[in-house]
């Protein structure tokens, strides 16, 4: 039971760990003068006034106080894997015997069958050894 629960939260973890590892994103911020206006995650940052720079060329004013900032922030490109065939003999041996000794070792043990466990005991209304002054030296 508690195996199972750690590997399942162990295999989380880890495909948590590939998918940040892999995962590439884009910050856009937008400052007018030292003021941040705008932080855009995967898309692009609001300009001042919402307007974006393809719209309204002749009657927008261009601001020479504002600028763009643009953080990239790339997570690995390529991921090896290898397959167990990739691995030379000696790997695949050590592997096998690591992996069946490690499996061997959490196999639980059958519980034992105690015949009497519902087996309630008599009620002693008298000490018998008393009674019968039978003692053990």
């Amino acid at each position: 039971m508690k195996l199972n629960w750690t590997h399942k939260t162990f295999s989380f973890l880890l495909s948590f760990l590939v998918l940040f590892s892999t995962l590439s994103l884009t910050i856009e911020k937008h400052f007018c003068g030292d003021t941040l206006i705008d932080v855009a995650v995967f898309t692009k940052a609001d300009m001042c006034g919402s307007q974006s720079p393809d719209e309204d060329h002749g009657n927008r004013i261009k601001n020479s106080c504002c600028k763009n900032e643009k953080e990239v922030v790339s997570g690995i490109d390529q991921l090896v894997t290898n397959s167990f065939d990739d691995l030379d003999d000696l790997q695949q041996l050590v592997l096998l015997t690591y992996s069946y000794t490690y499996q061997q070792l959490f196999n639980e043990l059958s519980q034992a069958v105690v015949p009497h466990r519902n087996y309630s005991p008599p009620l002693i209304t008298q000490d018998i050894h008393v009674l019968h002054e039978s003692y053990l030296i």
